[in-house]
């Protein structure tokens, strides 16, 4: 039985693997992105991304991979997704293979985790998406600050709207943010000095 009110399927919206659709498994924290969302989300990103094909992209709390397989599909050069649960983990790697994405690879861990053990700066764009009510956003958005590539964004999406003093704190500022229903949804981007 699928949650009332939650997609039973998502699409990819852009780019080579355009009109695909991604199926969402039947998880209580599972919040894919909407398509409207990501629509706004690469609009915002469109005048910082001057070669699609030099971005290494970073999925910390991939889910569906709705975020980390749109970019990848827009032309990125490496795309990694981090999942902890299983099933999840199964339908990324299954959608990757039929796609054909040998630019995306998928690794199963606990986000923050699997954060600290890789390469710092190593990502232009780093998507931080994660389960609601479990303190783990300021967490996850340290670790992908350390992360994050000079010239990078991190796309953050909360709750509740992040509040520039707790961002600032971190080395980053809101460059822009917007609302969808119960999602705020937020691109940060390294303090300016």
């Amino acid at each position: 039985m699928h949650r009332s009110g939650a997609p039973n399927r998502v699409r990819i919206i852009g780019g080579r693997y355009r009109r695909t659709p991604i199926p969402v498994a039947d998880r209580a924290q599972l919040r894919p992105t909407p398509d409207r969302v990501r629509e706004t989300l690469f609009n915002w990103l469109a005048p910082r991304i001057h070669d699609p094909e030099s971005i290494r992209g970073l999925d910390l709390f991939a889910g569906t991979g709705a975020l980390g397989f749109e970019l990848a599909s827009r032309g990125a050069r490496r795309v990694v997704l981090v999942e902890r649960d299983a099933l999840l983990v199964k339908r990324l790697l299954a959608l990757r293979d039929r796609l054909g994405a040998s630019e995306v690879e998928v690794i199963r861990g606990d986000a923050i985790e699997v954060a600290r053990r890789l390469e710092p700066a190593a990502f232009d764009l780093i998507f931080v998406d994660p389960p609601y009510r479990q303190s783990l956003l300021q967490p996850a958005l340290a670790a992908a600050r350390d992360l994050l590539a000079p010239a990078g964004a991190i796309y953050a999406e909360a709750e509740e709207a992040l509040e520039d003093g707790a961002v600032a704190a971190l080395g980053l500022q809101i460059v822009r943010a917007g609302r969808a229903g119960r999602v705020h949804f937020h691109l940060l981007a390294p303090q300016q000095s």
